[in-house]
């Protein structure tokens, strides 16, 4: 720069916000792409620190400096970071073996790469207006307290997206399935951009009558990703480009489920998978139902040349390690992948899916086992008895709906569904009672039959 300093993107600094003299409330991770960062907050006065742990260790502030968040367009904040004396910014990304290091997760460095620099700009702190304290307070509403928890058992933190009435009653049928089959603490995240008033308002009182934490969460586009403009395409999006930064930094790692599964195993047993030193496994698509071979895309053309002897997998279900994932770069890879491919509007069809496994020569998938999901489509009958998730995957060939294939397929289906519109019903009469009489009352939901 002009006074002399070296610039260059702190890549992988691990960042936290907070009022002055309170504890922080978010944190993020800086990505290689122009040093951007991006944080949530209500109108104040904050201060940016670097967070404690590995990041800490290796840089600190070259000069403090509050932020001001007084508009919803809040302009570029730049923040300057200089390496502590004998150290380098390789050192942020050293493979944490330490047992310390591991139990505390805050501590681990949160992305790879880089190359030596003395300091960095950070850029872009943007979108602190709107989420504000809300989004990672933990109380009765927010985060249910479970009795196992007592007993040792890890929090298992599962990511889902829906929208739509139809995905919401979906996902809230996989959270039942999940809770009635899993011991552990449950953490559900969902992503706040796509649900509805209505369901926002409903999970707290499924999360408190059903005994887990959840937390809605966001992340603002950036203006230098290529943008998509159909809804469906940008709820894919959100699945795989922000895994790196959409959590908190302390999250080690998390499933993702969709909302049209129905679970049947403990994914405890998932959240344990020894992932092969990979950062992140995923089920390869179904290959023993034959009255689907002519659509399995995959086999044939293009991605039969691409992919070689890869199998290609399915975006349904996956477990992230994120300690790695965030270690090694991977989301400033995929973004990176995404921007190139999305420049061709006839390339990723299947947009989540179709990234992760075009990255695969740069970006290896560990394949988990065929049980962790089966749907009808593209699996075999005689799997199904072995199935630990079923999958509402539409058939191409009988374009079945998915709440009818839902009760001709999963026997369990119509409790959990029962279950949900019984307390839907309930939360909906209390808030109508409460209301006040006609032209007054404004409850949760109405009923809707599925």
């Amino acid at each position: 720069g002009d006074d002399g300093w070296p610039v260059g993107p702190a890549k992988g600094l691990q960042i936290e916000v907070g009022r002055k003299g309170e504890q922080s409330h978010d944190d993020t991770m800086v990505m290689g792409n122009l040093g951007y960062f991006q944080v949530r907050g209500n109108p104040g006065i904050y201060e940016v620190r670097i967070k404690s742990g590995l990041s800490n260790e290796t840089f600190e502030l070259a000069k403090k400096q509050d932020v001001e968040v007084s508009s919803y367009i809040t302009p570029p904040f730049q923040l300057r970071v200089q390496t502590r004396p004998g150290k380098n910014h390789k050192d942020l990304f050293e493979e944490s073996s330490s047992p310390g290091r591991v139990a505390k997760l805050a501590n681990v460095p949160a992305s790879g790469g880089g190359d030596d620099m003395l300091s960095g700009w950070i850029s872009s702190l943007g979108s602190m207006f709107g989420g504000g304290d809300a989004a990672r307070k933990e109380d009765d509403s927010a985060v249910a307290k479970s009795n196992s928890e007592d007993e040792g058992l890890p929090t298992i933190h599962i990511f889902s997206v829906a929208s739509g009435h139809l995905y919401e009653k979906l996902l809230s049928i996989m959270i039942l399935s999940v809770r009635s089959t899993t011991k552990c603490p449950l953490h559900f995240w969902f992503i706040d951009n796509f649900l509805s008033p209505n369901f926002k308002k409903f999970i707290p009182l499924l999360a408190k009558k059903y005994n887990f934490g959840f937390d809605f969460v966001t992340y603002k586009w950036p203006s230098w990703l290529n943008p998509q403009k159909e809804k469906q395409r940008l709820i894919w999006a959100y699945k795989v480009l922000f895994l790196d930064v959409l959590f908190p930094m302390d999250v080690p790692k998390v499933l993702f489920i969709d909302a049209d599964q129905v679970v049947r195993a403990d994914v405890r047993e998932l959240w344990d998978t020894d992932l092969k030193g990979n950062v992140y496994g995923w089920v390869p698509m179904g290959d023993t139902n034959p009255d689907t071979e002519g659509f399995r895309f995959w086999k044939q053309g293009y991605w039969k040349n691409h992919l070689g002897d890869l199998k290609y997998h399915i975006a349904a279900l996956y477990v992230v390690d994120l300690v790695e994932f965030r270690r090694q770069s991977i989301g400033d890879s995929l973004r990176g992948i995404y921007n190139q491919l999305s420049r061709d509007p006839n390339s990723l069809s299947n947009l989540e899916q179709d990234l992760v496994n075009f990255a695969q020569h740069n970006v290896p998938i560990f394949s988990l086992p065929d049980e962790w999901l089966w749907c009808e489509t593209w699996c075999s009958q005689e799997a199904k008895p072995k199935a630990k998730t079923i999958d509402l995957c539409q058939n191409p060939l009988t374009k079945e709906p998915k709440i009818v294939m839902a009760k001709r397929i999963i026997s369990e289906w119509q409790t959990y569904h029962d279950d949900v519109q019984h307390f839907l019903d309930e939360v909906s009469a209390n808030q109508t009672a409460v209301a006040g009489p006609p032209g007054q009352r404004q409850g949760l939901a109405g009923r809707a039959e599925l």
